[in-house]
């Protein structure tokens, strides 16, 4: 057991509760275990009526996953230690998803990556005026994984394409306004609502009382762009769409995206175009994660991941030399080995 996840009973609700605030509460793999282990055993425990995941302190629900680890992985043991880290994060990611009793997670502050994974599965997805909701992975050189293939696809009006390329970041009544969360509450609030959830009353009911009216979403004055420019499969139509109304139309939106767009692994916005593509195909959750942990366990020892991470977190000079350096030198016969099927002992199975 880790002490970077605590769990507690508080009347009907086992509490998962993330511990690490230095990482902003991003997840190990010693922490995705725990977290299995604990809600395969209240999965079983006719008092637990509700799960609740919270962070225990700090600034934001839960960053990522350990992507120091990951990098240490692709550099220095062929990525077996950063499969090993997918292969269970995805197998609590799909835990999550088809659990059978109530999920409340509540995504107060940054929840990004893993956090994602963590939170997106809950039946009920709290925002707070504090979140800052992104699938940053593009700006690293990986792609949207823990099951941002089958949630972003399915968002309307390719909001779910903009923010897998782009890594926007969302607040809570954008989140609430695009379907990620279900409720939006003061951060004020919350620790009533987990007391009212924990002494049995309907969690419906809870978070609706306790709602406010979320701010006017400002993403949704470019919905029309969103869904105009990101209506495409292929990274260069996006490319050239965005290109055109910077240019003819003097567009200050389309060129601040295309700018941000520019900054990102080419590699990585093609193959998460090609996730959510695929995704949409797929007929279950477990396929989707099956599918991620193939392109994961690719990705991960391709150039762009090590590189991505050394100029955005670890030199921190923003700088990241991408191979190949433009859209059009990864090819489809690239995307293809991506994307290929592993043999059947070495695929992601879930639990």
């Amino acid at each position: 057991m880790t002490d970077e996840v605590l769990f507690r009973r508080e009347g009907v609700a086992g509490i998962v509760s993330l511990n690490r605030p230095k990482a902003i509460h991003a997840l190990t793999l010693d922490m995705c275990r725990a977290m299995i282990g604990q809600l395969t055993e209240w999965a079983d425990d006719d008092a637990v009526k509700v799960v609740l995941i919270e962070h225990a302190e700090g600034r934001g629900f839960c960053s990522g996953g350990d992507i120091n680890l990951l990098r240490q992985s692709a550099l220095n043991d062929g990525g077996e230690a950063g499969r090993q880290f997918f292969f269970e994060e995805y197998r609590l990611n799909h835990q999550l998803f088809t659990y059978d009793k109530p999920i409340v997670a509540f995504m107060d502050g940054i929840t990004m990556g893993g956090g994602v994974g963590i939170s997106q599965p809950a039946k009920y997805r709290v925002a707070t005026e504090n979140t800052r909701y992104a699938m940053p992975e593009t700006g690293i050189g990986l792609f949207p994984d823990v099951g941002g293939g089958w949630y972003l696809s399915r968002l309307d009006g390719r909001v779910g394409q903009f923010l897998a390329l782009t890594g926007a970041r969302f607040d809570g009544a954008e989140c609430l306004w695009a379907g990620l969360a279900t409720h939006h509450l003061p951060a004020e609030a919350l620790a009533d609502a987990k007391s009212r959830i924990a002494a049995g009353h309907e969690i419906g009911g809870v978070l609706a009382a306790l709602s406010t009216k979320a701010p006017e979403p400002k993403v949704a004055a470019n919905a029309g762009a969103i869904r105009r420019h990101f209506a495409f499969d292929t990274l260069e139509q996006v490319l050239a769409s965005l290109e055109a109304d910077a240019n003819e139309n003097g567009s200050e939106w389309a060129a601040k995206e295309l700018a941000t767009l520019r900054t990102k692994s080419p590699q990585a916005c093609k193959v998460s175009l090609r996730q959510l593509e695929d995704s949409l195909t797929l007929e279950t959750f477990a396929q989707n994660m099956a599918m991620e942990y193939r392109i994961g366990s690719r990705v991960l020892v391709l150039p762009d991941f090590a590189e991505g991470v050394r100029a955005v977190i670890v030199d921190k000079d923003q700088s990241p030399k991408w191979h190949p350096a433009a859209p059009e030198g990864v090819t489809e016969e690239m995307l293809d080995a991506i994307f290929a099927p592993l043999a059947p002992e070495e695929d992601w199975k879930p639990l």
